[in-house]
């Protein structure tokens, strides 16, 4: 059996750029917010809870 050569992709199977996936993830990403579904990243409600515990513990080590 012979082996085929890899095929070129066909008109409008091409892939989209690095600059167009990322445009296309950001608007996709306002329109859920725009809908109202937008959370909290993680690492910001992590950081939060960090910054409440520290002043917490600051206030009662200088009070």
């Amino acid at each position: 059996m012979i082996p085929q050569p890899p095929q070129r992709p066909g008109p409008g199977t091409e892939r989209q750029s690095w600059l167009e996936r990322r445009r296309e993830k950001v608007r996709a990403e306002v329109e859920r917010n725009r809908r109202g579904e937008y959370t909290v990243p993680t690492w910001v409600l992590a950081l939060a809870l960090a910054l409440i515990v520290g002043a917490w513990l600051a206030l009662i080590a200088l009070a």
